[in-house]
């Protein structure tokens, strides 16, 4: 597993019409290779906002449509659900990933 790659995850017991989501991982290399058991990960979904927080995405990363990762929907995921694996994001994906984070986080001051 990787930082910037992209797994399908299925959501048990979900009510929601859509039973799986798309999810890129964003957590740092080091927390993904350790022991612990968790990632934190970015949703992505096929509608884009336009917001500085959204990262547009699509075929050529390994997914059907264009899409979006959303970085102001951080969520923490077991490894164990991160399976299904659909691609990776390029070098310069993962440099566009790294700037909306900063901005959903409010970080760019201390950079």
């Amino acid at each position: 597993m990787r930082r910037g790659g992209l797994y399908l995850v299925s959501k048990p017991g979900s009510q929601e019409p859509k039973r799986q989501r798309v999810f890129v991982v964003v957590s740092r290399q080091v927390l993904i290779d350790s022991r612990f058991s968790s990632v934190i990960c970015a949703p992505v979904y096929s509608q884009h906002d336009g917001l500085s927080t959204q990262v547009g995405v699509g075929p050529a990363e390994g997914l059907k449509r264009d899409s979006s990762i959303h970085c102001d929907e951080l969520v923490s995921l077991p490894k164990s659900m991160l399976t299904r694996y659909v691609g990776q994001l390029t070098e310069a994906k993962i440099a566009e990933l790294n700037r909306a984070l900063l901005t959903a986080l409010e970080l760019e001051e201390l950079v």
